[in-house]
This record gives C-alpha cells, structure tokens and sequence, in this order.
C-alpha cells in the first residue's frame, strides 16, 4: 500500500495520551470489523503496535495510552529505547533483519523476534540466550511475494528450515510471518496473506509440532484489514496509531 506523507490527514500524527486512546480505539475498531466479515472472533488478532522512529517522550504517551507490547524494526532503535524507558511496562518486540553480530542484543531485551530467516541467525540467537538462561518467541519470515528487495525465506524452503530449528532448544516457535508487495492492488496484497496461511496449514497437516501455536503475523496499518480476513493472527501496526512517517517503508524494511 502507498506510504502517507507526514502532513497526509489519513494518518495524523498522535502526540497526547488522548490522541493515542482514540487512535488505538479506531484501530480495535477496524480490527474486530474485519475479524466479523471473516466470521472469526476479533479476540484471536494480536495488535503489535509498531512504534520505529518515534521519540520516546511520545511512546511514553503511547504505552500511558495501554500499549504495553511494541515493535521495532531495528535492533539498535529498540534497544536503545528498551534502556531509555527500563522504568516502563512494555514488553519489546523485534520485527525487523536481524544480522548476528546483533544477536547478543537482541537475546538480552527482546520477548520476541518475528523475522528469522536463517540458521546462522538461530545459531547465534541460541547461544546467545542460552547463557542468559532465556528463552525466546520467534516467528519465521516468509518472502511471499517473491520480491528479490525482500528478506525472508521462500515458501518451499521454509518446511526443511522448520525441521531444523529444535535443535536450537531457547527458540520458541510461534509461527510466520510476512510482509506483502507495497501495493494498492488489494488482490496482489490478498494472495501473499493466502500463500503465508496455506504454508502454515501445509507445515501443520505434515508435523504440527513444527510451527507450534501456528499464529500468523502479517498486516501493517495499509493492509491490515485484509490480513484479518485471510487469518492474521497478530498485525503490526505504525502509521495509523502514531502517525505519518517522513521516508518510505524501504527504508524501514531494507533490502535484501
């Protein structure tokens, strides 16, 4: 979906406990609409606020606002923000390319990684938590649309990837998770979120145990409506609780 600009009014930015309140309440709103129209309980869909960019002075007013889960798509915004705001109840969630020499950072603050994509990447995230002493939540990430500008591990790749990853005992399977084609074709958008739910439900006829809960972690603040309907489980949303951004989502989401 097209990125709004920072003065766009379809995404104002938000500012006060009160603008984040009625931002969040318009998105809830919309979330259990789309959950209705696919016949499925607005209870089963996660909201992952994504708040990247944003100054802290303004989370703090977000998480006052109820949010107490965040994403971030860069390991060294998130981590800076999780020691910035040590004082707060938020739980923070890294959604973005990992690289592992960032390993270390993430097994330290994160509860949960939603873009593993290697076994380079597992391998350093285990040992890293393993002597922390934790355990991690993580989604695999699935390049659904088959944009080479994409990270994530193609379709057909992912069954052998999943037979691979209990060997890393701290990571914790929680299912997958997909970013679609920046589009304003709905039909284009729709069939990534179809291709990332038929995986899911392929891997679990095969071996159940492998994708654990099964959830499905797609949909942002364009696009989150129609990942509802096709069986999102867990959407991350930015732009439409906090605000326009100034650059566009490649930047956020970098090229692989």
């Amino acid at each position: 979906m097209p990125t709004a600009s920072s003065d766009s009014p379809q995404y104002p930015t938000a500012t006060s406990v009160d603008d984040f309140r009625r931002n969040l309440d318009a998105v809830r709103a919309r979330i259990a609409a789309a959950a209705e129209r696919a016949g499925r309980p607005s209870g089963e869909v996660r909201l992952l606020p994504v708040s990247k960019t944003v100054p802290e002075e303004r989370v703090r007013n977000a998480i006052a606002a109820g949010m107490h889960q965040l994403g971030e798509n860069k390991v060294q915004e998130a981590k800076r923000k999780h020691a910035n705001l040590i004082d707060e109840d938020v739980a923070w969630s890294v959604i973005g390319h990992l690289q592992t020499n960032k390993a270390r950072d993430v097994a330290a603050f994160a509860a949960e990684f939603q873009a593993l994509d290697s076994l380079r990447v597992a391998e350093a995230l285990d040992r890293r938590l393993q002597a922390a002493g934790r355990s991690l939540d993580v989604y695999v990430q699935v390049n659904t649309s088959a944009e080479e500008s994409k990270y994530g591990l193609a379709p057909d790749e992912v069954p052998a990837f999943l037979r691979q990853l209990p060997h890393y005992a701290s990571l914790k399977v929680q299912g997958l998770m997909t970013l679609a084609l920046f589009s304003s074709d709905v039909a284009r958008v729709r069939a990534c979120f179809v291709r990332l739910r038929t995986l899911r439900d392929r891997v679990r006829e095969t071996d159940e145990a492998l994708i654990g809960p099964g959830e499905l972690s797609m949909g942002m603040s364009g696009d989150y409506e129609v990942a509802i309907e096709e069986g999102a489980t867990c959407v991350r949303v930015g732009q439409a609780i906090f605000g326009a951004r100034t650059l566009n989502e490649d930047h956020y989401w970098p090229v692989g």
